[in-house]
């Protein structure tokens, strides 16, 4: 029989996949005489060598699956060392994580063990446990399995801060050749659900607490063809439908079992890196899905550049922009200029006309901006807007990023401003 450790060992690996995991947004408080909360500092933040951070304990309780799907190494036909938790191990390792401080909560997945109902059942008996016999007070997320019943994921919403139920393709074709088990109808009505239960918890003031942190889920890059319109379209979709607080981009990673018949080469991170950057201008900057790849070659984003840069530099005439009259959904149209420096000038412009050393002094990225602007003062590189060398000038002297290089996209891989 496996040993606890040895459990630990593959069902931690085998969880590094799932990259939708993040404990923004809740407000759960430590109970009187509990242990753990979701409030202030504390998670401990690890990185796996693709650069993806983990804050939490993060596991499958199982890598056991029924289902095949092509891009999962935990498939069913993968030949990989399977491992199980029992709920009660998965509470005790979560427990005596958190009293050493290792880690501030628990990211819990699974394959699929006999139905999505049971699997469901033994993820929430692990919540249920942690919440009620331990009174653990700290952040939670689960796996909401596409398919379970409705009743089961109110138990989850009851005890867990988010739920994820990861659609990974977003198109119906995709998953038929890649994931036959699975249907985007099916993982969409579980999305349903949970929202359902979110909006009556937030709709009646005494009903319980439902998925404090929302819901989120995740979209593999590269295991098909489909492209960068196609997964920022499904994904603009989901938060419009769903309310979803972040959709997860994963950039496929072939591994030694990897299912021979999917000829996919492996994606470069940077294009991960860059769906992430037009999904924070979809969520934040008032971009469309269509709009961010209007004009690219094959529908892609440009990984040269981030998405903001490559659409002004496609879109020369809508520029340039007079940041003393401009509103404030033009002003995030241009590049180095992000959503606090866009508050604090429609802020300062209300008590002097604005300058370039204005906004030096708000560190603006200046590099970047000052040919897509007019201000008060004379501002001689506007005139090079139509240049067709300010695409070499806008690029960085070289291909190595630095911290210090003001050419840099200063932007995080999972959040920031361009």
């Amino acid at each position: 029989m496996m040993d606890l450790k040895r459990k630990l060992i593959v069902l931690a690996d085998a969880a590094k996949y799932d990259a939708s995991c993040a404990s923004s947004g809740s407000t759960r408080k430590r109970a009187k005489n509990g242990i753990g909360n979701t409030e202030g500092m504390g998670i401990c933040h690890s990185y796996t060598p693709d650069g993806r951070c983990i804050s939490l304990l993060k596991l499958l309780l199982t890598n056991v699956c029924i289902w095949d799907c092509s891009y999962c190494i935990n498939r069913r036909s993968s030949d990989v060392q399977r491992a199980r938790f029992k709920p009660e191990e998965v509470v005790r390792l979560t427990m005596n994580f958190y009293k050493r401080n290792y880690i501030e909560g628990l990211f819990l997945s699974s394959g699929i063990i006999q139905s999505a109902d049971y699997t469901m059942e033994q993820l929430v008996l692990v919540a249920k446990k942690l919440r009620e016999e331990e009174n653990f007070g700290g952040y939670i997320h689960l796996k909401a399995v596409p398919g379970a019943n409705p009743e089961l994921l109110k138990q989850a919403g009851k005890y867990a801060d988010r739920l994820s139920a990861n659609i990974e393709m977003p198109v119906q074709e995709d998953l038929d050749r890649l994931a036959p088990e699975k249907t985007i109808a099916e993982i969409e009505n579980t999305m349903s659900d949970i929202k359902l239960g979110i909006d009556e918890a937030k709709s009646d003031k005494a009903a319980p607490a439902f998925a404090r942190a929302g819901q989120s889920t995740q979209l593999v890059v590269g295991a098909s063809e489909s492209s960068d319109t196609v997964i920022l379209s499904k994904a603009e979709s989901l938060y419009n439908k769903f309310l979803l607080r972040r959709v997860y981009y994963s950039a496929f990673s072939p591994a030694v079992h990897t299912d021979p018949g999917l000829n996919v080469a492996k994606p470069p991170l940077v294009r991960e890196h860059r769906l992430y950057e037009a999904d924070w201008l979809i969520r934040n900057y008032g971009f469309t899905a269509k709009e961010i790849t209007d004009g690219t070659k094959d529908n892609n984003l440009d990984l040269t550049k981030d998405p903001k840069l490559a659409w002004a530099l496609r879109h020369r005439e809508f520029f340039p922009i007079d940041v003393n009259t401009a509103d404030k959904n033009l002003l995030f149209r241009i590049p180095g200029i992000g959503t606090k420096n866009v508050a604090r000038i429609l802020r300062i412009r209300t008590y002097h006309r604005i300058q370039l050393i204005d906004l030096s002094r708000l560190k603006v990225i200046l590099s970047r901006a000052k040919w897509f602007i007019t201000t008060a003062d004379h501002n001689p590189d506007v005139f090079r807007l139509d240049r067709q060398d300010l695409e070499f000038r806008l690029k960085p002297p070289s291909t190595q990023l630095s911290l210090f290089d003001n050419y840099a996209p200063k932007v995080s891989v999972i959040t920031g401003e361009l």
